[in-house]
């Protein structure tokens, strides 16, 4: 379908924004815009924000860190401790049975028995008072 305008018709738009000819009179002049200028406080540093969430981050990233350290070191100090009450337990065991051994031993329990005053059956006890030193 044939387009409504024609190959020779003069170009649309505003006045203002057709080239002319240099013969004709000048532009008048135009003024800048004026900008409201917020001042320095309103004005927003990306730079600067973009810095301060990265010191942000690297310093959440390193509190997390030390907290793990203070953590691993904590319960370091606590299986040590745990380690030490096991030797002084094994210690401990190994000297209590060394004297259950030695409380079932014949010779121990008569020499015991003889020191709280027992006598075997058939024997006569004979006990001497008024001795220096009893």
């Amino acid at each position: 379908m044939p387009s409504a305008r024609t190959a020779t018709a003069p170009p649309r738009g505003n006045a203002r924004t057709r080239t002319r000819p240099a013969s004709s009179r000048p532009l008048p002049r135009l003024r800048p815009r004026r900008v409201a200028s917020r001042g320095l406080r309103g004005r927003v540093r990306w730079d600067r924000v973009g810095r301060v969430s990265l010191l942000v981050v690297v310093g959440v990233v390193a509190v997390l860190y030390v907290q793990r350290g203070l953590a691993y070191f904590s319960v370091r100090s606590q299986a040590n401790r745990q380690r030490a009450i096991v030797q002084q337990l094994s210690r401990s065991n190994a000297s209590l049975e060394a004297q259950q051994r030695s409380l079932n031993d014949p010779a121990t329990i008569l020499s015991d028995a003889r020191a709280l005053g027992m006598v075997r059956p058939g024997e006569h006890p004979y006990e001497l008072t008024g001795l220096p030193g009893r």
